[in-house]
């Protein structure tokens, strides 16, 4: 019995090469993965492609470089803290993720990078996307000399209400 996990059972799978009789795999998560790496001029390192796998395997997420780190951990992913943070940055810079500024200490990095809005929940330090519906940002200040405004974000911090302890 093999004591590796899947994720490490399927990046020790064959890559599929252009000589493949059968041609390169479609529909292969870890193929794809690669080509998406490859398409935004990343070379798939196994640990890029690790961490890829857990960054993007489960959809549409937001998360820190901790919470990533942790997945590794439990998935039996060797990298290092340091590691994760550079491999986000690098995803960041080529357009995979977005990095969201939302409490002083920690940033968070969400696997949808087109624009859109987010709420941050302060006490369990969770942030969600924003329900589309049609948020105008009306009065922007003019951006200084040569600069230029890229783009808005909104962010919606949320807190439960305090309850009065009255039935």
């Amino acid at each position: 019995m093999s004591d590796l996990t899947p994720l490490q059972a399927v990046l020790n799978a064959r890559a599929p090469s252009s000589a493949d009789p059968a041609g390169p795999r479609r529909g292969c998560p870890l193929s794809d993965l690669r080509d998406r790496l490859r398409r935004a001029g990343l070379r798939p390192t196994r640990q890029r492609l690790s961490l890829g796998w857990l960054l993007f395997g489960r959809g549409d997420r937001h998360l820190t470089a901790e919470m990533l780190y942790d997945e590794a951990m439990r998935a039996k992913v060797p990298v290092s803290l340091a590691t994760v943070y550079n491999t986000l940055h690098q995803f960041t810079e080529a357009g995979l993720l977005r990095q969201l500024a939302l409490d002083g200490s920690k940033a968070y990095f969400d696997t949808n990078p087109s624009e859109h809005h987010h709420f941050f929940l302060e006490e369990e330090g969770a942030v969600i996307d924003m329900p589309e519906c049609g948020i105008s940002v009306d009065s922007l200040p003019e951006a200084p000399d040569g600069m230029e405004i890229a783009g808005v974000e909104v962010i919606v911090r949320l807190r439960r209400r305090a309850t009065s302890g009255r039935a």
